[in-house]
């Protein structure tokens, strides 16, 4: 079975934690023990029946206050498929964590309570599906019994999110009435809406089809070099790593980034047999032909196909996540995959305004969960493509020199 990784999010209260929490109660995926625990604590919170939001806020400040601070993460499978769900909190200072959670996962479900319709979150978290390039959207009217289940309500919401996702470029756009509560919509279809002729929310994720557009021009880079220097293997020198895109064959010419030197793969080994050919994601040992000082972080480009840019300045947006404010000439280290380069801020171009998605000028400094496009000046070269076009070769993260932390997250561009 495939694994399909989503995203809930939307405005406090909306119902995100309740929805998971629901998904996995009526689908059977909690253990006996996990509910008996959930209805004892449901019982000291004084809930009406259990408070299926328990099973994801696992925090006890989460649970005393009611609210999602950190990502959670939970598992499930179906008959037909298996799910990756990262909960996400709804606050507009949790920004950064919404973004950690949403930069792996191929599907996002944002909540609308029912009662307040499209809300100024609601276009904060579509806008950063867009930037994500999350295809597919799903949009949940929450809490349709606190409204009678009316159906003005549920197409007026969706004529409004429309709006937005025709701004933003969404296109793959469902759209779901459900109560998380009651559950309706949720595992089955309801009754309660008659009108409401679609499928359930579980069914359909259990069906959609998600659509990995792969990278078809071949990125390799070197994880480890391995070099035994033993008896039996004296002149032994490999290439490891993960195929990033595209197929590499014996005897392809390729080109050794940064160093921009050509050779050909001589053999490539994979779970320790010789093979003719290997493809995206799978993990190998490449050898070549001429002797070349390649070190970790290093990329294989077939010779024939599209180049990756290669710059010391670099543009990018910037997800910021530190508490300390980021301003321009702040000295930082640029981990790009296994290759990690010291790099200083040039400049603050502009600030992303999150809720309209307008560019706002910059005053030289970025805050903690401010989005803004910088340009950056390494002192080796980046090997890299627009994030448009690769995701995998286009991301990259920022890291405090001092602390080791990672303070922000990067989308390369031409």
């Amino acid at each position: 079975m495939d694994i399909l990784r989503f995203i809930t999010a939307g405005s406090v209260d909306d119902g995100k934690s309740t929805l998971i929490g629901r998904l996995l109660y009526d689908s059977k995926s909690i253990l006996a023990d996990q509910l008996e625990a959930l209805e004892q604590q449901s019982k000291n919170k004084n809930a009406e029946g259990i408070d299926l939001a328990i099973l994801t806020d696992g925090l006890r400040a989460e649970r005393e206050q009611g609210i999602t601070i950190d990502i959670a993460y939970r598992y499930f499978a179906t008959p037909k498929r298996k799910f990756i769900i990262a909960d996400a909190p709804g606050h507009i200072q949790y920004t950064r964590n919404m973004i950690t959670g949403a930069s792996n996962s191929e599907l996002i479900i944002i909540l609308v309570d029912a009662r307040n319709g499209v809300t100024e979150q609601t276009r904060r978290h579509s806008i950063i599906a867009s930037l994500l390039n999350i295809k597919n959207v799903v949009v949940a009217v929450n809490k349709m019994d606190l409204v009678n289940y009316d159906e003005d309500i549920f197409t007026k919401i969706k004529t409004d999110y429309q709006e937005i996702a025709h701004r933003l470029g969404l296109q793959q756009v469902s759209f779901f009435p459900i109560s998380a509560f009651v559950g309706d919509n949720i595992v089955n279809t309801s009754e309660a809406m008659p009108w409401y002729k679609g499928e359930s929310l579980l069914h359909y994720l259990e069906t959609v089809e998600i659509s990995h557009r792969e990278y078809e021009q071949s990125r390799f880079q070197v994880q480890y070099v391995i070099r035994p220097q033993t008896e039996e293997l004296h002149d032994y020198r490999g290439y490891a790593g993960q195929i990033i895109s595209g197929t590499y064959a014996k005897g392809d010419e390729v080109i050794i980034y940064p160093q921009e030197q050509k050779t050909r793969i001589s053999k490539i080994e994979s779970a320790g047999e010789e093979v003719e050919q290997a493809f995206a994601h799978q993990p190998v040992v490449l050898h070549i032909e001429d002797d070349i000082d390649i070190s970790r972080g290093d990329f294989f480009i077939k010779a024939d196909e599209t180049q990756p840019l290669i710059n010391n300045d670099v543009e990018a947006l910037v997800c910021w996540l530190d508490k300390r404010e980021l301003s321009e000439g702040s000295k930082c280290l640029l981990q790009h995959r296994s290759r990690i380069l010291k790099t200083i801020v040039k400049e603050i171009e502009y600030k992303i305004d999150v809720n309209t998605l307008e560019q706002v000028p910059a005053d030289g400094t970025l805050k903690l969960n401010e989005i803004a496009k910088i340009r950056l000046r390494t002192a080796s070269p980046v090997i890299y493509d627009d994030f448009k076009e690769n995701e995998t070769m286009g991301s990259a993260i920022l890291i405090d020199e001092t602390s080791n932390a990672t303070v922000g997250a990067l989308m390369m561009m031409r």
